[in-house]
């Protein structure tokens, strides 16, 4: 029972997508991503590099000069929550605050994973703006689920004044940064803090719950600055002189030990993470090693298309993120719309769920097919069996989300959805494993609740640029809002054109408004997820999050007695059942007055063109190929192509474009040759 039966999984990228798509794929993201890295810069740079020079007129290091110094050499610094505030502007100040003045990253120190929570000292002296105590407590959060040590670099001037009310008060309110501290503390986290300037009042507060205090010969720590005590009592003391090392270190004890400069203090703060146990990653490895995927994880932006109501094969995206792309998928018969099973990511076990965007075979109809990134019945209860294992057993898990959401209707209804959901709700509200979920494209309605949104606490959420957070998308949005105004088949109702023109821009400006709300960047900027990556990036944090699950030792079966040992013999393999459905598509294309019917397998919409306005994927008299795709079948806002199935001649259309279809209707009729 040691053993689980891993497959090769995933195929070399000519294989999966033929060269112009992949090139094409390829330049999209790789544009996507220089947008991207432009932003990261942007935040990387705090207020520039005037704010940096004088930071280093004071003697003192920039906080990312302070990261590079702290990380082991040659390691990558992976930050979150980059971009809260992005684009964001406050009362007070001229400037924007880039990250909302703090760096919070997952840092490799003394091989160890430990989560560095830094203010910017580049941007207002390390003040704490609005978000920037939930920024914080979202880092503390995620050391606290993953039991590893959090490292504060403490140069903080206390709250943005003129925006406090934003910041002080409140359930996450900056005070709310010490109860962490203190939950860390209770729960045997360890916490070390380097003190390297001015901390006022909250910045004062926060280090000294830490395990560890270090303070630089610059740095002081105050309930009030100098300034204050000198209009309050008239006293005219500088803040070295009310809180310095010679205080805190010597009279009060509020730190353990002086340094004379930045250095010295990081140097010392490594030591410090070096007394700590050993990562447990190597034992829990069970003698594996880590191996890189088969398939080159920079490949990821050739196979998911950007458009995201077109579809991919989510297999052939796990194939680039686990170990060897050795897999090995549980109950693949069953709920096929959803894919989960188990793999390697750096050597260490990890369960992965994902949805299927592929359409798949409907289970009680045989012939047809139901539009994919939806979560029927089946996949519903199989996801949820699959999670409770991987919790029992205490594997950690992966959510790959691109999820239009529930399947909706009668038939929906009646076979329960709303207590199987609620079941699969349930499940991933109560595990205690850590969860990681990745938003690879749509994130819509209660699906994304159910498959570990943020809502549900994950570890960790990361976004892509292909990323589309919402309820609903904008157009639909604007359909519904406006539904009283429209007729049944949601055009506008009105004869007058003054009002119809009204109505339409209405619509529009709600469509648009609605679609930039789901911009992944403005979702950050929110907290809305922690943080956007390169789909090329998705590997490398990956390995990072599966292995600070394993740092730290905590209840994990023994791999023999794995629950997961159970689900994997009682599935079956799936590859007959699909075969099956497929001849039987097959065998009722009989040819009718010398022509061979183009069917559709899922029921949907049939459009024969890419978008609005593209010319139709092929007219009549047009010679077609097997694998041409002839039209798109839309169900839910995914598209899947219909292909023509063989060589020959488009003689005519069976439907209009655009017209709502049954699995099993001819759209097309082709005169074979």
């Amino acid at each position: 029972m040691a053993f689980l039966p891993l497959s090769p999984l995933g195929a070399p990228l000519a294989d999966s997508v033929d060269g112009a798509t992949a090139a094409a794929r390829l330049g999209e993201n790789a544009a996507r991503d220089a947008a991207l890295a432009d932003k990261q810069a942007v935040v990387r740079a705090g207020w520039g590099a005037d704010a940096a020079d004088r930071v280093h007129e004071k003697g003192k290091l920039t906080t990312w000069e302070r990261l590079r110094r702290l990380a082991d050499p040659g390691t990558d610094i992976l930050p979150v929550c980059s971009y809260v505030n992005w684009g964001r502007s406050f009362r007070g100040s001229k400037k924007l605050a880039p990250g909302a003045g703090v760096v919070t990253a997952f840092v490799q120190v003394e091989g160890r994973w430990v989560v560095v929570i830094a203010n910017d000292n580049t941007v207002a002296s390390g003040s704490w703006w609005p978000l920037s105590p939930e920024k914080i407590e979202r880092a503390q959060t995620m050391a606290l689920q993953l039991k590893v040590p959090v490292v504060y670099l403490v140069d903080c001037s206390g709250l943005f004044l003129p925006e406090q009310a934003l910041s002080f008060p409140g359930r996450t309110g900056a005070g709310h940064i010490f109860r962490m501290n203190s939950v860390l503390a209770a729960s045997g986290v360890p916490q070390i803090a380097g003190v390297f300037g001015d901390c006022i009042a909250g910045g004062g507060y926060m280090p000294i719950i830490s395990d560890r205090v270090y303070m630089t010969e610059s740095a002081y720590m105050v309930i009030a600055g100098a300034a204050l005590i000198k209009g309050a009592k008239s006293q005219h003391l500088t803040s070295l002189d009310i809180g310095g090392p010679e205080v805190h270190v010597h009279q009060s004890a509020c730190a353990d030990e002086r340094v004379p400069d930045d250095p010295t203090a990081l140097e010392m703060i490594r030591r410090e993470v070096a007394r700590l146990p050993t990562s447990a990653a190597p034992f829990y490895r069970h003698g594996a090693q880590a191996a890189p995927p088969r398939f080159d994880a920079a490949e990821l932006g050739a196979l998911l298309p950007g458009d995201h109501r077109h579809i991919y094969d989510v297999r052939q995206l796990l194939g680039r993120l686990v170990d060897e792309s050795l897999f090995c998928e549980v109950m693949a018969d069953r709920g096929t719309e959803m894919v989960c099973g188990v793999g390697r990511v750096n050597g260490l076990w990890c369960g992965f769920i994902a949805n299927n965007v592929m359409p798949t075979p409907h289970p009680d109809r045989p012939g047809e097919m139901r539009g994919g990134g939806i979560l029927y019945r089946d996949g519903i209860a199989k996801i949820s069996a699959f999670s409770r294992a991987c919790n029992e057993d205490g594997l950690p898990i992966v959510w790959l989300q691109d999820i239009a959401g529930f399947d909706i209707g009668v038939e929906a209804e009646a076979l329960g959805l709303l207590g199987y959901g609620s079941s699969l709700i349930y499940t991933n509200s109560t595990n205690t494993v850590p969860m990681f979920t990745v938003l690879l494209r749509k994130a819509s309605g209660a699906g994304y609740y159910a498959m570990a949104g943020l809502p549900y606490h994950p570890v960790v959420q990361l976004s892509t640029p292909l990323t589309r957070q919402a309820v609903m998308e904008g157009r639909t949005l604007a359909i519904a809002a406006f539904n009283t105004k429209l007729d049944d088949n949601f055009e506008i109702a009105s004869p007058d054109p003054d009002e119809r023109a009204k109505v339409a821009q209405a619509m529009a400006d709600t469509a648009s408004r609605i679609e930039a709300d789901m911009d992944p960047i403005g979702a950050a900027a929110r907290m809305d997820t922690d943080e956007v990556v390169p789909l090329g990036d998705l590997r490398r944090y990956l390995e990072a999050l599966v292995e600070m699950a394993w740092q730290t030792p905590r209840r994990v079966r023994n791999p023999r007695i794995w629950s997961l040992h159970d689900l994997v013999l009682l599935s079956k393999s799936a590859a007959g059942f699909v075969a099956q459905e497929v001849q039987t598509v097959a065998a009722a294309e009989a040819p009718v007055e010398g022509l061979v019917p183009i069917r559709v397998t899922t029921a949907g919409t049939f459009w024969r063109r890419p978008t609005p306005r593209d010319p139709a994927y092929a007219e009549p008299g047009a010679a077609l190929d097997a694998q041409q795709t002839v039209g798109l079948i839309e169900v839910m806002k995914t598209f899947a192509p219909v292909r023509a199935g063989l060589s020959g001649i488009l003689e005519r259309w069976a439907v209009s474009d655009g017209s709502a279809v049954e699995a099993g209707t001819v759209v097309a009729w082709v005169r074979p040759g």
